[in-house]
């Protein structure tokens, strides 16, 4: 397995902010953007940086919330979850996670086709990169809750979206409300899963979605010059 090092990388507002950076250990296949569930770039986050490596991608993961609580790293629970809540929904500005992505993006662009995919806080980010930045070849959105109120930004490249079927969190109306724009670069995919069904480290892991998900997201990347 591939091993990567935090570095620093400094964004749009002259900010210097924490990336996770990971290069594949064989030949180059493409750039990619991983985006941090509203947990950090967490040991799970890294771990997911490494295994795409190892597929042959040049990975970036931006700790996006580094301005306001540097190195921030939290489990599901507890005073991190309600640590993370906040940081997502009320101390850091969400556009300023969508310029440090684009960052990212431009980082890696020099060298080949660049993609997206993200996490929860990161499936939204992944989802709207499509729409909102720049160089992206596609992306691969896993349950972003505030996919289905961006529905009147059609994806100008192409995505797919992952969402669980028992995910408490996004109803499954505002899913289908998704899938009813049938817009021709936007694919959703609906699993017999809970939220997060792709951590291993949460209760509603579900190793049959999270594998097949992951084998979707790298189809998509290869289809689109990976």
């Amino acid at each position: 397995m591939a091993n990567g090092t935090m570095t620093r990388m400094t964004m749009d507002d002259g900010a210097e902010v924490a990336v996770y950076h990971v290069a594949p250990p064989g030949t180059r296949r493409a750039g990619l953007v991983l985006v941090q569930e509203i947990f950090g770039v967490t040991d799970h986050i890294r771990e997911l940086c490494d295994e795409y490596a190892h597929d042959g991608f040049e990975v970036l993961s931006p700790a996006l919330f580094d301005r306001e609580h540097p190195g921030f790293e939290a489990d599901y629970t507890g005073e991190g979850f309600a640590r993370a809540v906040q940081l997502a929904r009320e101390l850091h500005p969400f556009d300023q996670s969508l310029k440090d992505v684009q960052t990212c993006i431009d980082k890696l662009k020099a060298d080949g086709p660049v993609f997206v995919v993200g996490y929860c806080y990161g499936g939204s980010i992944a989802w709207l990169s499509t729409t909102r930045l720049t160089g992206v070849a596609a992306a691969s959105a896993y349950y972003g809750s505030l996919i289905p109120g961006a529905v009147e930004e059609e994806p100008q490249v192409p995505v797919i979206a992952h969402f669980g079927r028992h995910d408490t969190g996004i109803p499954m109306d505002g899913v289908d409300t998704v899938i009813a724009k049938a817009w021709p670069n936007a694919t959703v995919h609906v699993y017999e899963a809970g939220h997060g069904f792709n951590s291993d480290r949460r209760k509603d892991y579900h190793e049959p979605s999270a594998d097949l998900a992951r084998e979707r997201t790298l189809e998509l990347f290869e289809a689109n010059g990976a």
